[in-house]
């Protein structure tokens, strides 16, 4: 199946005043509109200036409370706000096939990802727009994401034995363990940017030391104190710590040997209760010291995978640092180009990187309209090829230039008509058969 969206329109704007230029693109639209961008802060900010200006807007990111997410989604899909501005945590699921326009305040690290986000326009098959906001410090910001996403193999050392002095973690200690971690102090006291910490740790997880878990997904924690023989001689004054309690031993597995986390709002609808209720439930089975019950908390968490080793022995992999490296720098590059081709349909640009070879211009785009002989068809371009041939010479590659028309139609052009065996080649110049 294809990846074309012949009803999308790609277009790369540059811009200065990013701001000023969206709040343009939304009072010239209608319906429907998603704006990405890549910090929670930029969510909120730009809601805050659209609803300035008049428009309609609600922001999204991971870091609110699961019941805001709720609302704000569902006010977006009931078309009570028109404009979403939201991270790149918008959009998983999501199935409004109305959405007219689709702008990036920001360049996503990957084709793969702003295919997937500029997609989210025009699902009902009617024309729409997926606009990326463009300048010269998204340039440098793509290039520098390399170095900021893949910290030197020396600073994620570094990084991992100050976690574990911060964290007070003896060598050989820890396997298995989670502990709160807060993410500014440490910066603050080694000297880190937290972006370079939380870059390093995913590649730790990666290579299978530790896991790091942001203040905003961490869950409840329970483990039984009590040994499971003891649960049928102990009588429980409240009812409703019964059903929760039963509750418990029932959906979770290895309740008594450790720390398991959980989600009261599971557990509520197991039960028929409110999540208020289970909660003070929990409460009275802690107090009752039948269960240790940790309620989910505002901090992030690393968790030791394995036994804590002197960085210096940590084994970072090709597979896990070198080959990913390749692959991201890949990936930015390929954005860049995307974004800084003048030459080459936009469409052509995103599908020929899903190695789809064989399209032809989409006519639409911004490098469309800047240069329209490039919606010459296959077919219109072949027959130009052939007319620069019917004096009976031979004429040389380098002939057949057309202005506005990249090399690679070109080849395309040429190579079809070898294969039809409409044009020879004698290994200098072309010939009309």
């Amino acid at each position: 199946m294809s990846f074309a969206r012949p009803n999308l329109t790609y277009i790369v704007q540059m811009s200065d005043d990013k701001l000023g230029d969206l709040i343009q693109l939304l009072e010239q639209s209608e319906g429907s509109a998603i704006v990405y961008t890549r910090s929670r802060g930029g969510t909120r900010d730009t809601a805050l200036a659209l609803q300035a200006a008049g428009l309609s807007a609600l922001y999204y990111h991971a870091g609110l409370p699961t019941a805001d997410k709720a609302f704000r989604q569902e006010s977006w899909q009931r078309d009570e706000a028109r404009v979403m501005v939201a991270t790149n945590a918008f959009g998983m699921g999501i199935d409004k096939p109305d959405v007219r326009l689709v702008v990036h305040l920001d360049p996503p690290d990957s084709i793969e990802a702003y295919f997937q986000e500029a997609g989210r326009a025009g699902r009902d098959g009617a024309p729409a727009r997926s606009i990326l906001l463009f300048n010269a410090r998204d340039t440098r910001s793509l290039s520098q994401r390399i170095g900021q996403t893949f910290p030197a193999k020396d600073k994620v050392r570094e990084i991992y034995d100050d976690v574990a002095y911060f964290l007070q973690v003896g060598e050989g200690e820890a396997e298995g363990k989670v502990r709160e971690f807060d993410l500014e102090k440490f910066c603050a006291k080694f000297k880190h940017f937290p972006l370079t910490v939380v870059n390093a740790f995913i590649i730790l997880e990666r290579a299978g030391y530790l896991s790091y878990t942001d203040k905003h997904d961490t869950k409840s924690r329970i483990m039984m104190i009590v040994q499971r023989d003891e649960l049928y001689r102990i009588h429980l004054r409240a009812r409703r710590g019964d059903k929760v309690l039963t509750t418990l031993l029932r959906q979770y597995t290895g309740i008594f040997s450790d720390y398991i986390f959980i989600e009261e709002a599971t557990l509520a609808e197991k039960c028929d209760l409110t999540e208020h209720q289970v909660y003070h439930a929990l409460k009275a089975l802690n107090a009752e010291r039948i269960i240790h019950y940790i309620p989910r908390k505002n901090v992030a968490t690393v968790t030791y995978l394995t036994p804590r080793v002197d960085g210096q022995k940590l084994a970072l992999t090709p597979e896990v640092y070198e080959k990913r490296l390749e692959q991201y720098e890949h990936r930015i590059n390929s954005m860049l180009t995307y974004c800084t081709d003048p030459t080459t349909c936009r469409s052509q640009l995103l599908l020929s990187y899903f190695d789809e070879t064989d399209s032809t211009p989409c006519g639409l785009c911004d490098v469309c309209q800047d240069h329209p002989l490039s919606t010459t068809s296959n077919e219109e371009l072949c027959a130009q090829l052939l007319q620069v041939l019917e004096d009976g010479q031979g004429h040389a590659a380098s002939e057949f230039q057309f202005a506005h028309l990249d090399e690679h139609r070109v080849q395309q052009a040429i190579a079809q008509l070898l294969n039809d065996e409409a044009i020879t080649f004698d290994g200098a110049l072309f010939y009309k058969v």
